[in-house]
């Protein structure tokens, strides 16, 4: 049997994440056993010991401090995954915007490629409920950061992903330090400059339940500055 880890990483998301979890446990592949992470940044709302009295085995929790952002929240998701031997790792929003239900559409395609990102925009706009000014800064930031990296993805900030472990453990996570789009971006663009291979598959975006959004300006800016530190890294230094 193969084992996939589905990290969370969540922020006040107490009325989202008992369903989720719920729902991702729901979820059958094959010979795949789906587990699920959550790595919590001290949620003043009772997030983690929701998630504690799930009481299940396959339901795992990291309590963090502080609020430490969504980078480093993944980057911990990953290094629990190489070191307790899982085949595949996910990147999944605790919101509902990403549903259970495509995971084993992107679990089908592990077998030949290295990362599979649930994509938004592969076949034409399939997102729901976002407001015309999100969707604005998701698609330019898609084309920005094609035009100045070549990076082959059409939805670069997409956050619904998973990677095989064994290619994954080969990319330094000790040097990312990127959070919210900028992350996206830049394990999309490192995985793709260290040869691994890329597949986006359809999926269709549903804007959060309930809860808040964590996007931010300061989550915009640094995604537009993360791409060009990414093109003069390539340049001059391997990724």
């Amino acid at each position: 049997m193969k084992k996939a880890l589905i990290v969370i990483p969540t922020y006040n998301e107490s009325d989202n994440i008992v369903k989720l979890i719920g729902e991702i446990l729901l979820v059958k592949y094959n010979d795949v056993n789906i587990e699920v992470l959550v790595v919590d940044d001290n949620s003043g709302d009772g997030t983690a010991g929701l998630v504690k009295g799930i009481g299940k085995n396959t339901v795992h929790l990291i309590e963090r401090a502080g609020k430490m952002g969504l980078g480093t929240a993944y980057i911990r998701g990953f290094q629990y995954a190489i070191e307790n031997n899982y085949d595949y790792v996910f990147e999944m929003d605790a919101d509902f915007s990403h549903d259970p239900k495509s995971i084993p559409d992107l679990l089908a395609q592990m077998d030949k490629y290295d990362l599979v990102i649930g994509s938004r925009y592969v076949n034409g706009i399939a997102v729901v409920n976002w407001p015309l000014s999100r969707l604005i800064i998701s698609i330019g930031a898609s084309y920005y950061t094609r035009l100045i990296t070549s990076l082959p993805v059409k939805d670069v900030t997409a956050g619904f992903m998973s990677y095989k472990v064994s290619s994954l453990k080969q990319i330094e996570l000790d040097k990312i330090k990127s959070n919210g789009y900028s992350f996206q971006i830049e394990m999309k663009y490192r995985m793709w400059k260290n040869g691994f291979k890329l597949l986006e598959v359809p999926i269709v975006f549903i804007d959060r339940r309930a809860g808040v959004s964590k996007m931010s300006k300061k989550i915009v800016h640094e995604a537009a500055l993360m791409v060009w530190k990414l093109r003069f890294l390539s340049i001059f230094k391997k990724l």
